[in-house]
């Protein structure tokens, strides 16, 4: 059968390519019904707490602000009736995920014709562990997804256009969805200059690009980023409870446009990746797009590889990091289902059309995507992970009525923000963000939103007077005293660069914050154990979270909570200035709360087996204790054995298998000693 004018040889004719959109649209619904099925019901960890809020109250997110997310979450949140406001979000990013399957399908098919490939590069990125959990959080990843399956289709598009007017109409759609792509993650613009470059190149080859189209072009971009202004307005307005910057000037807008603030592509190195060689399988009528697709590939791959710069042998920062390479796992997937239908169709040109190996391509993309959900589909279900809500509602319901919360870091920050502004819990409470007290902009956009509160100036600065500018600064024990009349808390620590609080305010224990109390105030050991015992409901079990996990950052501080009043209090005794009775009863109050802890847990952090042993060995040199002194050699040995199984990294390691040691024998010199007085007794 001879083409058909304008088609390519090896590409998809009549009702297979007019087909392609209805089998990419089902291919779309299954992957949106395993996302839904998977969703977490509440807040994620990480940016999705201030995501959510930012749309919830229409402020504008971290910087780049995010605005062509935050307008259709808003969209969503407002829309569908159903489940939290961040299950609504959350969704929606599912269904941007599956959206994302169906262009990488319809890339692949249209490049080859083949239905098992584009099935293949649809569900090996879709299903894989780091697709599936970061396409069913509220978060920008899924949407840049979109993006990327949503440029090389039309890039593909592009490529197979009969006429320079079929060619120069995807052109402009496509400059437009270059700089809406730009209105999301920012990392996206590395495959944005690739296909731009060569789609100009394309047109000026075929001399399709005139001066006047190149300014149609311009002007579709430039249409593309028309979201933005929805950052200017917003800020303008200045009705959402959070929001970040000032973009009311030019030089606010850029600057946060920039991510002058908050820093570009602070990543850390990737690991090597699959070979690109092994990979491909090129094929003359389309081997444009694959070197395109590979171009795009190593200069994003190579990009973040230089500007990497977290640690990654950190299992949280691995997990910020790996995120990012979704980007390039888009166009890995691309190219292996192009390897596939290339390899099928090498085979079927030598053995005619054999139906037995048409079976084998469906089989095999078939079962390489059925093994990627039953691998990944139980990690990756979150339909029940309440953890960082959990950890969040803990937080907000120990404090006491009215109080102030200093917040610190992406995990308490977004959660209690999602909850206090966006659930409506605790209304009581003020949370004033420390970070965000030393931007410009802050103080005087947020005070009115902070009512009750004092700001004793204009921004935090550890040294307070006046600015070059003009603008007053305070510190922190100046926000305290004139905040005195209510209780203040650190939610989790405070600031390194000020410490004008200790002038006259102490940090005591409060579960995973610290509470604020002034220098005058007595402490009673009893009572703050008391107090703190059960500040929280957490019934999680320890470690059982994967390291790299939000839930496992929220994990290991509740756990960490349970011990921090002893360890305050241990703390206490070996640093005040006290009468040696006062200290005795501080050890013993300590070794006391630390045996509970431990006796009531099985599986617990290693570091509490450490604390426990010191806490011991403290006792043990006391004088006028009612604690057997054999107990507490045999306990410290113990402890300190059980911490040297599982800390092998401690750089006290030596020395403390040095004390054990001794202490061993001591414990053995002990026991001589009692065996000789029962003989005597005798």
């Amino acid at each position: 059968m001879g083409s058909q004018p304008g088609s390519r040889p090896g590409r998809p004719r009549g009702p297979q390519r007019h087909g392609a959109g209805g089998f990419a649209g089902a291919l779309g619904a299954a992957v949106a019904a395993a996302y839904a099925a998977t969703v977490p019901p509440s807040v994620p960890g990480g940016d999705s707490g201030e995501l959510i809020t930012a749309a919830y109250e229409l402020g504008v997110a971290h910087p780049p602000g995010y605005p062509l997310f935050t307008l259709l979450a808003k969209l969503v949140i407002d829309l569908f009736p159903f489940g939290s406001i961040a299950y609504r979000v959350n969704l929606l990013c599912g269904l941007l995920g599956a959206a994302a399957a169906s262009l990488l399908y319809y890339t692949v098919f249209r490049l080859s014709g083949s239905y098992a490939g584009g099935i293949l590069a649809a569900g090996v990125f879709s299903f894989s562990r780091l697709t599936w959990q970061w396409s069913i959080s509220a978060e920008v990843f899924s949407l840049n997804n979109l993006f990327v399956g949503l440029l090389m289709a039309l890039t593909v598009h592009f490529e197979e256009a009969a006429t320079a007017k079929e060619r120069s109409k995807i052109s402009k759609v496509g400059a437009f969805c270059c700089g809406l792509s730009l209105c999301n993650q920012h990392t996206i613009v590395l495959y944005v200059l690739c296909i731009v470059l060569w789609v100009l190149f394309q047109l000026f080859k075929g001399k399709e690009l005139s001066f006047g189209h190149l300014l149609k072009l311009g002007l579709c971009f430039l249409a593309g980023l028309l979201p933005y202004l929805y950052l200017p307005a917003s800020s303008y307005l200045n009705r959402a409870r959070w929001t970040w910057g000032d973009q009311t000037t030019f030089q606010g807008f850029l600057t946060h446009f920039l991510r002058e603030e908050y820093g570009t592509f602070s990543l850390a190195k990737s690991e090597a990746g699959s070979s690109m060689r092994e990979m491909l399988l090129a094929k003359q009528e389309k081997s444009s797009m694959i070197w395109l697709f590979t171009g795009m590939f190593c200069i994003y791959s190579l990009f973040f590889a230089w500007r990497a710069n977290l640690d990654i042998t950190k299992p949280l920062f691995m997990g910020v990091v790996e995120r990012f390479w979704m980007q390039s796992n888009a166009v890995v997937a691309v190219l292996a289902g192009l390897g596939l239908a290339s390899l099928f169709s090498v085979g079927n040109t030598v053995l005619e059309n054999n139906r037995v190996l048409q079976c084998v391509e469906w089989l095999s993309a078939v079962a390489l995507v059925m093994s990627q959900i039953y691998a990944n589909y139980s990690i990756c279900d979150q339909s029940r992970n309440y953890v960082v809500d959990k950890f969040a509602r803990n937080l907000l319901s120990s404090m006491p009525p009215d109080a102030i919360i200093l917040l610190r870091g992406d995990l308490t920050g977004n959660s209690l923000r999602y909850l206090h502004y966006c659930e409506g819990m605790r209304p009581d409470v003020t949370l004033v963000d420390q970070e965000m007290m030393t931007y410009q902009w802050y103080l005087p956009k947020m005070a009115k939103h902070l009512p009750g509160i004092s700001f004793p100036g204009r921004r935090w600065n550890p040294v307070e007077g006046i600015l070059p500018d003009g603008t007053l600064t305070f510190n922190l024990h100046h926000f305290l005293k004139v905040n005195k009349h209510k209780e203040a808390f650190a939610c989790i620590g405070l600031n390194e660069g000020d410490s004008t609080w200790r002038k006259s305010y102490s940090l005591w224990p409060w579960g995973s914050c610290d509470k604020l109390v002034s220098s005058g105030t007595a402490f009673n050991p009893g009572e703050w154990l008391h107090l703190t015992r059960s500040i929280y409901n957490w019934t999680e079990d320890y470690g059982r979270f994967d390291p790299s996990s939000w839930e496992a950052v929220a994990n290991e501080e509740m756990w960490q909570a349970r011990m921090k009043t002893a360890f305050f209090i241990f703390d206490l005794a070996e640093t005040a200035s006290v009468s040696p009775d006062i200290k005795s009863q501080l050890y013993t109050f300590a070794y006391n709360s630390y045996k509970e802890i431990i006796n009531s847990h099985k599986n617990h952090p290693v570091n509490w087996h450490k604390n426990y042993a010191i806490a011991c060995e403290r006792m043990l040199r006391l004088h006028k204790v009612d604690v057997d002194p054999e107990m507490l050699l045999s306990e410290t040995v113990k402890h300190f054995l059980l911490y040297m199984e599982k800390a092998e990294d401690d750089p006290q390691r030596a020395d403390i298998l040095q004390a054990v040691k001794h202490l061993k024998k001591e414990l053995q010199g002990l026991r001589k000693m009692k065996k000789n007085l029962k003989r005597q007794a005798v």
